[in-house]
């Protein structure tokens, strides 16, 4: 878990210096929550590997003119994507009328301004961490293009189109048997996408295992 801790603190100084908004610099001054912290460590960088294009404390406005602050956006070549980490006690437990309400118009306003939103539990963050690292893939496959490279093979491009439908780890004989093609063919057009920066290996060294699309 060192090099999340260090990745992690180099995202989160670069968000700092950064801002230049000084609300939501003091709030990532004080510190992300634990929920945050925790879904960072057992989902994200577990399922993504990095930290691109994900924003903490993202301010937003709200109807009255206010502000509030999505606990992550996620918006690659300007789309828009948020995540909240929703505890039980305050979110579900312990709320009432009015925080009720409250909930409701947060969520309206989201949607309102166009955002793909993704509440998670933090119950599931901690029980059901690989669960949640599959809906995070999903969740990034709602902004990944369906467009190919113009320069790839037929076959490569038909690999590019199944990957990002999976959106998990996948072995070459999966690839092979989706292109009706031998198991040596699928691993060389999998090299040839690692090459090129469009996948990379997810697992075993020696003699690949899975590989797994790069975002």
């Amino acid at each position: 878990m060192r090099r999340f801790e260090q990745t992690y603190e180099d995202w989160i100084q670069a968000n700092i210096s950064k801002e230049e908004k000084s609300r939501r610099r003091e709030r990532l001054e004080k510190g992300l929550g634990h929920g945050s912290v925790e879904f960072l460590r057992s989902v994200w960088y577990p399922a993504v590997g990095n930290f691109k294009h994900l924003y903490p404390e993202w301010e937003v406005r709200d109807f009255n003119n206010g502000y509030r602050y999505l606990d992550f956006a996620y918006m690659p070549g300007g789309a828009k994507g948020g995540i909240e980490i929703q505890g039980y006690g305050p979110h579900a437990r312990d709320l009432d009328v009015r925080r009720f309400k409250d909930l409701c118009n947060r969520h309206c306003l989201l949607a309102l301004d166009g955002r793909v939103f993704l509440p998670l539990a933090f119950p599931s963050i901690q029980d059901e961490p690989k669960l949640c690292q599959q809906l995070i893939l999903t969740f990034i496959g709602k902004f990944v293009s369906t467009d190919v490279p113009s320069q790839l093979t037929w076959l490569e491009a038909e690999t590019m189109r199944l990957v990002r439908r999976l959106l998990r780890p996948f072995a070459p004989l999966e690839l092979a048997r989706h292109l009706r093609i031998s198991d040596r063919h699928a691993r060389r057009i999998l090299h040839a996408l690692v090459d090129m920066q469009l996948l990379y290996v997810a697992s075993g060294r020696e003699r690949i295992r899975t590989y797994k699309l790069k975002v």
